[in-house]
């Protein structure tokens, strides 16, 4: 009878995901940390993307230096290597690094040593690439598109050929167009399962307009509350009990740089106000032209008062 001995190996122990903190405020779930520029540590690309522009400064000036004084350290321990730099000066064989890595050479200082020349074409490569990437991303931050799009602080639900509707506006701010703009709402609340599970569910909320040719200025979103809406049957209390909120997607192609922006937003149960109706922003001119007044983009009046 043969016996196989197997090696036991030891058991890698599972990656711990850190918890991931989760508050209520103001009606509004929110991810504690999400979005800070540090949370991207473990991805530099992303973190390079992320982090505001002061700090991205700060962080390329950081590794300038740090990259010249490392350099400037290497000349300095190689002695009199660089011809027409101080013997023993710091300063002129950092100054000497700086020319080097930024391939600026004006000649007053050369390498004049094998050990000189190794060490001047190591950071010679080192500042192409450095360059080469420091520049890609500075385009990347420059490129991304962004979408200027101003949404409406509250929503309504008033009635609409007779039928609830949910409203909401939006409007465009840079006076382009976002070309095959659509829109997408959905509606998060917590629920309970038949078996008694806790769950955080998504309903799509289906327009009377979910896309347009070209979002120029102001566009007004509805949903109908019919008997296959997630909000049929809804009050304002069990919106709050149940920390129902509304979740705006917009996406469109920019005129200006043909690229596809996007843009969000998201309503509480607070700011959906019942029997509300948003005022006209439309007036007519006594020559015939209209116009659209944004000073009152957000104001609503109460039913009660416009009957």
């Amino acid at each position: 009878m043969k016996f196989q001995l197997k090696r036991l190996l030891p058991k890698k122990k599972p990656r711990l995901i850190p918890r991931i903190q989760i508050q209520v405020r103001d009606g509004k779930f929110e991810i504690i940390g999400m979005g800070a520029w540090h949370s991207y540590w473990r991805d530099p690309y992303h973190l390079l993307l992320t982090i505001s522009w002061a700090g991205f400064l700060s962080l390329i000036c950081s590794f300038y230096i740090t990259i010249n004084i490392l350099f400037a350290l290497a000349y300095w321990i190689g002695g009199d290597c660089i011809a027409n730099a101080r013997p023993g000066s710091f300063l002129d064989v950092f100054f000497f690094s700086v020319q080097t890595l930024a391939s600026i050479g004006y000649g007053a200082m050369y390498p004049k040593t094998t050990y000189a020349n190794i060490v001047v074409t190591i950071e010679a490569m080192i500042g192409l690439m450095g360059i080469a990437v420091m520049t890609g991303l500075a385009f990347a931050r420059f490129s991304r598109p962004t979408a200027r799009v101003l949404f409406s602080r509250v929503a309504v639900i008033t009635p609409h050929n007779a039928m609830p509707t949910l409203i909401f506006r939006s409007a465009n701010q840079r006076r382009n167009m976002i070309l095959e703009a659509q829109m997408r709402v959905y509606l998060m609340r917590d629920e309970v399962t038949l078996e008694g599970k806790f769950m955080r569910r998504f309903y799509d909320l289906k327009l009377l307009s979910s896309q347009t040719p070209s979002f120029t200025l102001s566009w007004s979103v509805m949903h109908v509350i019919d008997e296959f809406s997630p909000l049929y049957g809804m009050t304002a209390e069990s919106l709050t009990q149940t920390n129902t909120m509304l979740i705006i997607s917009l996406s469109g192609i920019d005129e200006t740089v043909a690229q596809v922006v996007h843009a969000r937003h998201s309503y509480a149960a607070n700011e959906i106000l019942w029997n509300n109706q948003f005022v006209d922003i439309i007036h007519h001119t006594p020559d015939g032209h209209r116009y659209i007044d944004y000073n009152r983009f957000h104001d609503v009046l109460p039913l009660d008062e416009i009957l």
